[in-house]
């Protein structure tokens, strides 16, 4: 049977049109470069345009045979070993970001910018990055299914292929030339009280200020209620380790200026934020503090995650230059 894909809130005098069938998802192998896909959390409307082999640590299903003591990465735990799995840098639909945006950030792929003497960050919004069970893949006999300024830059309509959209050679050498700081290496993960919280770290690049090194990266974070139970997400705490030696503590309110509220008909949120170091790596941890309806609250562990500098670094982000 024929299922299409719509928004949920339809306006008043709006018809519904075909966006296109859905496919089985796959339960082996990756997705192909140029495949549609709806976001199972997010809902937005993206396509693949690369995979990544990614290290997951879940440290929820930790090993069970050695244990660590204390240590600067946080609060004792099981030692955590990581398995591959496949994540996809993916273009979201412009058209699709107003409704995600309470859900959501629509994320942004961001480098320091390649001048020496500049402090400006490249954001190039509408990238994601995507786990391979979070895609319901679709297809679509439109040529240009996707809004996005970079849509017809990356990708070309090819009848003959399936799926029928190929990558440009714009792509190929965007993704080799800016391969270090697209690069998704390892991602954490670990649930408390049914709250799982994932972040993946980016590193980003280094600039020198006042005869130092300074070392910045991104870090994406998403947040999700596994249970029926409505929380609200009220205070952040982060403990932040250099090896320069310095250990900082940073408390806020909410998260980039929200405090979002997870139920069950909006489980998941997603962020994206920024941290600097004096030295080339680090870790940081810490917790998130929830609200009950009730009016209790709890926190949730943030896994412990690495900050580690690219060795093989020789040129600077290039941005988008065409």
């Amino acid at each position: 049977p024929r299922r299409h894909l719509s928004s949920r809130n339809r306006p008043e005098g709006k018809v519904l049109e075909t966006v296109g069938v859905f496919e089985a998802p796959k339960q082996h192998g990756k997705y192909e470069t140029g495949q549609l896909f709806l976001h199972s959390v997010f809902g937005y409307r993206g396509i693949v345009l690369f995979p990544w082999q990614a290290r997951l640590y879940d440290r929820d299903v930790a090993s069970p045979v050695t244990e660590k003591n204390e240590n600067v990465a946080g609060h004792g735990s099981k030692e955590v070993k990581g398995k591959t799995h496949t994540y996809y840098q993916v273009l979201i639909d412009a058209r699709d970001c107003p409704h995600i945006s309470q859900r959501s950030q629509t994320e942004a792929v961001t480098f320091l910018a390649n001048h020496d003497d500049s402090r400006a960050l490249y954001a190039i919004p509408g990238l994601d990055y995507v786990s391979h069970e979070d895609i319901l893949p679709y297809s679509s006999t439109d040529q240009v299914p996707i809004q996005h300024e970079l849509f017809e830059r990356f990708l070309m309509y090819d009848q003959t292929k399936v799926p029928p959209f190929v990558a440009r050679d714009t792509l190929c050498a965007w993704q080799e030339k800016n391969h270090p700081w697209l690069e998704l290496s390892d991602v954490h993960r670990e649930t408390t009280e049914n709250i799982r919280v994932t972040v993946i770290p980016f590193y980003m690049g280094m600039r020198e200020a006042q005869n130092s090194h300074v070392y910045w990266w991104r870090y994406c974070i998403r947040l999700e209620n596994l249970d029926s139970e409505v929380v609200q997400l009220r205070e952040r705490h982060w403990r932040i380790f250099s090896l320069s030696g310095t250990l900082e503590t940073v408390r806020g309110r909410g998260v980039v200026g929200r405090e979002p509220v997870l139920s069950k008909e909006q489980p998941a949120f997603q962020y994206s934020s920024h941290v600097s170091l004096q030295a080339s790596s680090g870790h940081m941890w810490g917790t998130f503090r929830f609200e009950r309806p009730d009016g209790s609250h709890f926190d949730v562990r943030i896994p412990p995650f690495s900050l580690e500098s690219n060795k093989d670094e020789k040129t600077p982000p290039s941005g988008l230059h065409w």
